[in-house]
């Protein structure tokens, strides 16, 4: 009887525990990419597919209906048979560079040329200092000021992402993110004089202060102004001391200055 009862509740454990380890490895369908996503693609039905995925293996963000993927925007690359998630996509309704500016945040585009674009070398996701060349309240002599520090460029010309090999691409128009304020400054700036664009590392986070320079400043070849020599009067100087002592050598008398 002991032995009946134990093999009757093994089959029944092996049964319940066989059901729900089947339960778990049904797969669900997933929406993946069809083919590769570069950022900033609207993706159209022929750019997804769909694919099993094991419930035992939870993946955050997964989609299940093509039709909530078709329509939005890649903000990065997805790569064929990738799953499409939503941190990797625009949200709804979002098109073009709309879907790379944060909230609170300003994209301004600036005409460029080989000079200020750094000879083709500013890539979208690559940070810049900006530089204006002017004359201050209408004066004769120019100086060049850094206004703004650490700006990250959204796009060069039409892309929205570097070349894969590194070539440089010469664009008309360089867009950059800002702040409101920072948007104003850089406007303000492109009004008064001669705007340049000065490439930065990408690590390089620090911003520090630096004073205008002007023509002056380029004639001291180098180094600051020499002070100018000031003619110090020297005071006479003074007669040293002595001790007169009176000498006698038999009749004659004499002084002998020591």
């Amino acid at each position: 009887m002991a032995l009946l009862v134990s093999l009757a509740v093994t089959y029944f454990l092996y049964n319940r525990i066989k059901h729900q380890y089947a339960l778990k490895s049904q797969p669900v369908r997933i929406v993946t990419a069809a083919k590769l996503l570069d950022p900033g693609t609207v993706i159209t039905a022929d750019y997804v597919t769909e694919t099993d995925w094991p419930v035992n293996f939870p993946l955050e963000g997964t989609i299940t209906k093509p039709q909530d993927v078709v329509g939005r925007v890649a903000l990065f690359a997805i790569a064929a048979k990738e799953p499409i998630r939503e941190p990797l996509l625009a949200a709804p309704g979002a098109v073009g560079l709309t879907v790379k500016i944060p909230d609170g945040m300003r994209a301004v585009a600036m005409e460029t040329n080989d000079v200020t674009n750094v000879s083709g070398f500013l890539f979208p996701g690559c940070h810049v200092d900006v530089l204006v060349t002017f004359r201050p309240d209408g004066g004769r002599d120019s100086m060049t000021a850094t206004v703004l520090q650490n700006i990250e460029v959204l796009s060069a010309g039409e892309r929205l992402q570097p070349d894969p090999s590194g070539k440089p691409q010469k664009v008309k128009q360089v867009t950059t993110l800002l702040k409101p304020e920072d948007a104003e400054k850089l406007v303000l700036a492109a009004n008064q004089g001669t705007v340049q664009f000065v490439l930065r590392n990408g690590s390089d986070q620090t911003q520090d202060e630096y004073r205008p320079i002007q023509l002056k400043d380029l004639q001291t070849f180098g180094g600051p102004p020499s002070p100018t020599p000031v003619a110090v009067k020297k005071a006479p100087p003074k007669s040293p001391n002595f001790y007169e002592v009176e000498t006698f050598d038999g009749p004659k008398k004499a002084v002998v200055k020591f």
